[in-house]
């Protein structure tokens, strides 16, 4: 019977970080549709390690909840119920909301320049009519809102809305209809002038009504498509 390579740990914990990325910016920039089939042994030979290593991968994602594990038929990319995604964007709002009133507050203009830096690559994506430019809006567009939470130097707070802004980009790949909003960026810039104002109450009514746009855009009646696994590959392409 054949056995797997053993592999130093610090090497394992790097291949197994390696694949959670491409596989969370695959799913994220909707490379990867819900239900697609995540295969162990394809994913092994993408990256050149075992199939023990890709199971820790999955495994995680799974904690993340973007993916599913089935008994006896593998790892799926999750397809999020209705109930599910109205539940993550409620717990987005309340998230949000208070970091923006945190953010606000202790707001300078390095940051204010960063976010605006971030915002010119947004419209720069926006203006790319391809498949890569459609990538690198989406990921842009949900990097928005953990750059807010890195800049105030809070990485817990970074990584839960990570989380929560990767199953939203999932929820979005499964609902959102042809009503999708093109202004996200946009309504980030006014977001910006508001923070870079210092004015609270506006900020956080900006964001409000940012994210309740976002959810309005969502239908809840689709017929998911899959892709197929090569999508990682081009991910990273």
């Amino acid at each position: 019977m054949a056995t797997e390579q053993i592999i130093p740990v610090s090497a394992a914990t790097s291949s197994t970080d390696q694949i959670v990325a491409a596989l969370t910016q695959a799913i994220v920039s909707h490379r990867l549709k819900p239900g697609t089939k995540l295969a162990e042994q394809k994913i092994a030979s993408q990256f050149g390690v075992s199939r023990t290593l890709v199971r820790q991968a999955l495994f995680q994602l799974s904690q993340h909840r973007l993916i599913r594990m089935e008994p006896a038929r593998g790892a799926y990319v999750a397809s999020p119920s209705v109930a599910e995604a109205k539940q993550v964007f409620a717990v987005r709002r309340m998230l949000e909301l208070e970091t923006t009133r945190a953010f606000v507050r202790q707001v300078t203009g390095k940051q204010i320049k960063v976010l605006q830096a971030h915002i010119k690559a947004e419209q720069a994506a926006l203006a790319l009519d391809d498949n890569n430019g459609r990538s690198q809006r989406n990921q842009l567009l949900g990097d928005f809102h953990v750059r807010m939470a890195e800049l105030m130097g809070n990485q817990v707070l970074a990584e839960l809305l990570g989380e929560l802004i990767s199953r939203c980009s999932l929820i979005t790949l499964m609902y959102q209809s042809s009503r999708a909003a093109e202004h996200s960026s946009d309504e980030h810039a006014q977001i910006v002038k508001a923070l870079a104002a210092k004015d609270e109450a506006l900020a956080v009514r900006l964001m409000e009504e940012h994210l309740h746009h976002v959810e309005a855009n969502l239908d809840f009646d689709p017929a998911p498509a899959t892709h197929a696994i090569d999508a990682i590959a081009s991910a990273f392409s």
